[in-house]
């Protein structure tokens, strides 16, 4: 493993360095714990209940409707009547779920359709009305402000541009240092080019033209550009699909743009409805892909960036993320997650933190990004002992490369998938995972090997504290591992333990030795 820089030393005190102690356990954001929003959009309506760690929620409650408010808008001006309806009765069920959930009032915005539409007023009184919802229309310079939020907070350290499409607008904010800076909104929404007629080279020049226009707001010198979206998801996965990408997780998913061009053109060429079947995309969604690819395209080719990565976060994490105190902003959110879960999930909460400091000194000082993940690993390394002993294995390895986890690349989730998978079974051979090893190199497979090997020696070594009963020496030079055990190592040192000892030795190709 890297030992580039150094990660500071674990201790035994509450508060861990470089992460602090547990937030969701802090009296000043345990009101975070559980926290509804509505976000009002062109294309759906969306209520989703965050429940968990307060750094890095999970989804207590997610539900959508795809009420179409803003579908022909910019021929009538006014919202979509069945919209209205179907979103009335949304708004309806979503009040009484959050009166039946006992979470307090829902924070509700809306974004396009309600603030263009000319009924759109009146329709917010008619909605806060009947509902009880106070809800918050927001212009289009706030919603790029809290799009970008919501990529922060899953996303902490992003830089770059990002663009969040909706039915009726697009909105670009440049996020940097962990801030929001230049923003700029337009009508770029696949509602709103529907009505332009000329056909397709019309609309092309008129979305070149109005990517000019967004460049001299916020700039071009952006290496990336993070896409917030229903629209760019359902892209992002036909992209997958295209490619055989193993992993489904559209969460930090990344793209080159030359291979992204190139799907661009396969959707154009596609027959959507065989597209929509394959990736359960909806009708309603799958519709607007078309004029969305066509924004797309013209926004690789302004802004020219080295990388276009999707995020799952948005408005409405961005909602959450407004309510944060500045320090638990600047949390770790995997690790947050991580401790969470071992808290929850785990037969021992707090053995985590003993693990880590007992095989630390196998890796030696290790580099932040590394750190964390190995950090990550120990907390988690326990969470799924309820699982059939049969499948463990295959189930630690899912349950980290599927989970909501985020702040962890795809390639950084397959690691720590094969680190828990070993720390259950030595073996990886024949296993569902072989589909997803390509992501990472043969170095890495083999360091989430040691680690895995490394856990599993370490969790069933000792119980309470595997430090009381003995320390771990690794000298790469030497090609020695040695266990140094006290008196209470040497009582629990029987042939499993040394097993899987010599089985940890191997896999860092170094003689095991045992000492007294």
């Amino acid at each position: 493993m890297s030992k580039d820089k150094a990660a500071p030393a674990v201790d035994d005190s509450d508060d861990w360095d470089p992460f602090g102690q547990p937030l969701f356990d802090d009296p000043s954001v345990r009101a975070l714990s559980r926290v509804g929003v509505v976000d009002i959009g062109s294309n759906s309506i969306r209520m989703v209940v965050f429940d968990g760690a307060a750094r890095s929620p999970a989804y207590f409650f997610n539900e959508k409707v795809m009420a179409g408010l803003g579908q022909g808008l910019a021929e009538t001006g006014k919202l979509n009547p069945e919209g209205r309806e179907r979103g009335l009765t949304a708004l309806n069920r979503f009040a009484a779920l959050a009166e039946g959930m006992d979470i307090g009032p829902l924070t509700c915005v809306a974004t396009a359709a309600m603030r263009d539409a000319e009924d759109g007023p009146e329709f917010h009184r008619k909605i806060e009305k009947e509902t009880g919802l106070k809800v918050h229309i927001v212009d289009g310079l706030e919603e790029a402000r809290l799009s970008a939020q919501g990529v922060l907070l899953g996303w902490p350290e992003a830089e770059g541009l990002v663009c969040d499409i909706g039915g009726n607008s697009m909105e670009l904010a440049e996020i940097r240092g962990g801030k929001v800076w230049r923003r700029a909104t337009s009508q770029l929404g696949p509602f709103r080019l529907q009505q332009i007629s000329g056909g397709k080279k019309a609309i092309t020049a008129h979305i070149q033209a109005t990517m000019q226009e967004l460049a001299e707001k916020v700039g071009t010198e952006h290496e990336r550009i993070y896409l917030v979206g229903g629209s760019w998801r359902a892209i992002a996965r036909l992209d997958m699909e295209r490619r055989d990408y193993p992993l489904l997780v559209q969460h930090e998913y990344r793209m080159k743009p030359d291979e992204l061009g190139e799907t661009i053109e396969w959707i154009g060429k596609s027959d959507m409805e065989k597209l929509r079947a394959k990736t359960g995309t909806s009708s309603a969604r799958m519709e607007l892909v078309p004029l969305a690819s066509q924004v797309l395209r013209e926004l690789i080719a302004t802004f020219e960036p080295k990388e276009i990565d999707v995020s799952a976060y948005g408005i409405r994490e961005g909602l959450l993320y407004e309510q944060m105190p500045e320090r638990l902003r600047r949390r770790d959110p995997l690790v947050e997650a991580a401790r969470h879960t071992e808290r929850v999930m785990s037969r021992m909460p707090g053995f985590g933190k003993k693990l880590h400091a007992f095989i630390e000194p196998i890796f030696g000082p290790l580099p932040p990004e590394k750190f964390r993940l190995v950090r990550a690993a120990c907390l988690l390394h326990d969470t799924t002992w309820r699982t059939h002993p049969d499948y463990r294995a295959e189930a630690c390895f899912e349950n980290v490369t599927r989970a909501n986890y985020s702040a962890m690349s795809h390639p950084e989730r397959i690691w720590l998938g094969v680190a828990l998978l070993h720390r259950y079974k030595n073996s990886r051979g024949g296993s569902r995972l072989e589909p997803f090893l390509p992501l990472l190199t043969e170095e890495q497979i083999q360091e989430a090997e040691v680690l895995g090997k490394a856990m599993r020696f370490g969790s069933m070594f000792a119980t309470h504290s595997p430090a009381d009963a003995g320390e771990l020496k690794y000298s790469a030079k030497k090609g020695e591992l040695e266990l140094k055990l006290t008196k209470r190592g040497k009582a629990l040192m029987g042939e499993v333990a040394e097993s899987r000892f010599r089985s940890l030795a191997n896999a860092l190709k170094a003689e095991p030795i045992i000492t007294d």
